[in-house]
């Protein structure tokens, strides 16, 4: 067995607004990486004044009339949170050295693979007990998991002030980046939603982001990526900036939280495929253009490649399917979200919340169209956020009243943006649907007013689960919570420990019944064929070019059942549930190979 330094196999990914927006002062202190969004700065500013109080640090508001408040108050944040998690940490450490039934329980939530669990291992069972020599080992192979942050690279919204646009790099996403910069963290930001070439190119504009001699990284950039060609051109583009990607976060692009980006029917198997077979022509490509750059700038140029990670996130569920992605597709650490939403010590979640999700069946879960970004958003059915929509929907008063604005991306009726979401905008949608309502079925005006008002307003409703959690008011127009689990929430049905969520993940302890849980790579390629057909059921009209691309994208899901039937009957992974695997596959492919396109029109 090759032992690795990393504490943990497995990291925490971002979880809307709320759910992971404290994780590392929940869990850093045993080691496992997380991630924060850092979209919504009213929250971080609770937030920060919540910790300061209970960890008993110096706090001052920095209101909305401070210059640059939003980035600050990302900074303040950040800065607290690096000094609770360091706190957190020493004080951990110090157990472990005094306390034997503490370093006892730490050792048995630690991977095989771990050296630092070799590394103590040996230590207790020489029965020395020298506790100089366990806290070297301490001090060299374990550190507090990293407090890393996310940016969606498309919520990037001009601000401004007196009808004054302000310059680019007040926009949203511009702010929090140097909020994050400014912190003193030594982590890494996750960039999701695509590329931004204008947000990438500002990041030239911080040392942080650039090696030093020792060829290290103060900030690191991670890529959330849905296939190879992204990975390339994106890491190519900051390569030539002079910018390293330390990691690219594969995600699956449908059987995950949240928003989902589906690629065109390539599935996760194939993609982690061609990253493990192509990871070096990654490396070398991006390291040629990486060095010219730095050359070019007068800065520090490693000599070999700094390190490239490959990770992978969406779906997993079983220590098998855990062990399988590091050891077949051998990426550096798997991802794993919405089973944790179950685990009070790593999430903040309400109770009702929790419940709702303990008891959600596979039919409970389902992607819908609540997210004014206007990208397919995975949700849950019966959230407090649906309860009160409807009854405002009912009382003919859509829409949200939009206090926090950070979605406020459309121009369609005014420069400054407005939400689809927002009731001003709803109400001028729904204006110009009744003007028309004459003209067209009532089928039609159905489908119109619901496709207007189904939508959510995700600023508030993706926050408000750590304001019930943790006691802090909610102002203004009710609006509950909104939850964003994956499909993968329905085959976990209680709330759990953090320690047996660890255990289960390593296969050291079964938390629930998986006998009828289908494989994470089936799950995936069901939810891509059932996108497909829906597809085709809801086009009003079929054209020629529309009937191309579902051809190229079942076309892809074939291929890719063959790249399963393949990979799965030459290895030695998932023996107890092949023959179910291979049934469902055939299932799967027949139902895919039924399925015609015809032109409607021309």
């Amino acid at each position: 067995m090759i032992l690795h330094k990393n504490v943990h196999s497995f990291h925490i990914p971002v979880m809307g607004l709320a759910f992971t927006i404290d994780s590392p002062v929940r869990v850093a202190q045993y080691g496992i990486d997380s991630v924060i969004s850092i979209m919504d700065d009213d929250l971080i500013e609770k937030m920060t004044a919540f910790y300061a109080n209970k960890f008993k640090h110096p706090y001052e508001e920095i209101s909305q009339k401070v210059e640059d408040f939003r980035a600050k108050r990302i900074t303040n944040y950040l800065n607290l949170l690096d000094k609770v998690v360091t706190q957190k940490f020493e004080a951990f450490k110090s157990e472990l050295i005094e306390k034997r039934i503490q370093l006892e329980e730490f050792i048995a939530i630690l991977p095989s693979s771990s050296l630092l669990k070799f590394q103590l291992e040996h230590v207790l069972t020489s029965g020395k007990n020298n506790m100089m020599e366990l806290k070297t080992i301490l001090d060299h192979y374990f550190i507090p998991g990293s407090i890393d942050v996310n940016i969606m690279t498309k919520i990037d919204k001009d601000n401004f002030i007196d009808d004054e646009q302000l310059p680019v790099i007040y926009n949203d996403a511009h702010a929090a980046l140097r909020g994050f910069v400014n912190s003193t963290t030594n982590s890494s930001v996750i960039f999701s939603a695509g590329m931004n070439p204008r947000l990438y190119s500002y990041m030239e504009s911080f040392d942080a982001f650039y090696p030093n001699a020792n060829g290290q990284f103060q900030k690191k950039i991670i890529l959330k990526v849905s296939d190879f060609r992204s990975a390339m051109i994106q890491g190519n583009f900051l390569a030539k900036k002079g910018l390293w990607v330390s990691e690219y976060r594969i995600e699956s692009g449908l059987n995950c939280g949240g928003h989902a980006f589906a690629t065109d029917g390539f599935l996760l198997g194939p993609i982690l495929e061609e990253f493990k077979n192509k990871r070096e022509d990654l490396i070398q490509s991006a390291f040629a253009l990486f060095t010219q750059a730095l050359t070019s700038k007068n800065k520090a140029v490693p000599t070999i490649p700094p390190v490239l990670k490959i990770t992978v996130q969406g779906g997993v569920g079983t220590a098998e399917e855990h062990q399988f992605l590091l050891d077949y597709y051998q990426v550096d650490a798997v991802g794993w979200g919405s089973p944790f939403l179950l685990v009070p010590e790593a999430t903040s979640v309400d109770m009702e919340t929790r419940n709702l999700l303990a008891n959600a069946k596979e039919e409970d879960l389902y992607l819908s169209n609540i997210s004014p970004l206007g990208v397919p958003f995975n949700t849950i059915k019966g959230t407090t956020n649906d309860f009160f929509k409807s009854q405002r929907i009912a009382s003919g008063k859509s829409g949200s009243s939009c206090p926090k604005r950070y979605l406020a991306l459309s121009k369609e009726y005014k420069n400054e943006g407005s939400c689809t979401a927002s009731k001003k905008h709803q109400d001028k949608k729904i204006e110009a649907l009744e003007a028309i309502r004459n003209t067209i079925s009532h089928e039609v005006y159905a489908k119109e007013f619901s496709t207007i008002t189904e939508k959510s307003c995700l600023c508030v409703g993706l926050a408000n689960a750590s304001h019930l959690e943790l006691g802090i008011p909610i102002k203004g127009q009710a609006q509950g919570v909104v939850v964003c689990p994956g499909p993968n929430m329905a085959y976990f049905s209680k709330e759990v420990s953090l320690k047996d969520m660890i255990q289960h993940i390593y296969g050291k302890k079964e938390i629930e019944d998986h006998i009828n849980r289908p494989n994470m790579f089936i799950k995936e390629l069901d939810l891509y064929v059932s996108y497909l057909t829906n597809q085709i059921n809801e086009a009003l009209e079929i054209t020629p070019q529309q009937v191309k691309k579902w051809e190229t994208f079942k076309t892809n899901l074939l291929n890719g059942i063959s790249y399963y039937k393949l990979v799965f009957e030459k290895n030695k992974c998932f023996e107890t549930s092949k023959e179910k695997f291979k049934n469902a596959i055939l299932k799967i492919e027949i139902h895919l190979s039924e399925l015609e396109f015809k032109t409607t029109c021309v």
